[in-house]
């Protein structure tokens, strides 16, 4: 929790600013800027971010789960300036794996109750710095990687957040898990860094 004390509430940004997203807590604009353009990987939970959380189960027992292809579109806009995408998830479920695959994602955890842990693995794997890492979440399993990522990447959470976890994020979306929520923080990473360019 001590990292998220160097972090300064902002008032709401009007849902029509450029990138079409509204920030809940923010870093100063050059910091905002700077640390957009070390991200290297964004990870993602699946439910309530990609999906709605809802889960529709057929008379035979089969899950199914809803994905928006937008969502689908941000991990390209990310994969075309080098950014990669990876998912971490408390479920097990065929229907996260088979997104998965069809995004070419190398970075599955499924089936993860304590989030955090899978930290040291993920950078080792990927080579990678913390401060590289980007994290969007919408419940309390995700609160610990929002303020340990938070410390020095960036961070966010869907507009239907629990409440929690849009006060520790740096970014709250216009858009509602599932339906665009993880392709909002893409553009709002990207926009930070085209901004940067300028």
């Amino acid at each position: 929790m001590g990292s998220a004390g160097a972090i300064k509430l902002a008032p709401q940004a009007d849902p029509g600013e450029e990138g079409g997203s509204a920030a809940s807590i923010r870093l100063a604009e050059g910091e905002l800027r700077s640390r957009a353009h070390r991200i290297a990987f964004v990870l993602s939970d699946v439910d309530g971010v990609w999906t709605d959380a809802g889960v529709y189960y057929s008379d035979a027992g089969e899950v199914l789960k809803r994905f928006s292809v937008r969502d689908g579109m941000g991990v390209e806009r990310l994969r075309d300036v080098g950014v990669e995408t990876g998912i971490v998830t408390g479920e097990t479920s065929l229907a996260v794996l088979r997104r998965a695959e069809k995004l070419d994602l190398r970075f599955v955890f499924m089936g993860v109750k304590d989030k955090r842990a899978i930290l040291p693995d993920l950078l080792r794997r990927a080579a990678l710095a913390l401060e590289q890492l980007a994290y969007i979440g919408d419940d309390h399993n995700d609160l610990e990687l929002l303020e340990v990522i938070g410390a020095r990447g960036l961070t966010a959470a869907p507009a239907d957040a629990i409440p929690e976890v849009a006060r520790a994020a740096h970014f709250q979306t216009v858009r509602t898990g599932g339906h665009g929520a993880f392709r909002d923080f893409a553009e709002w990473i990207l926009s930070l860094r085209e901004r940067g360019d300028t």
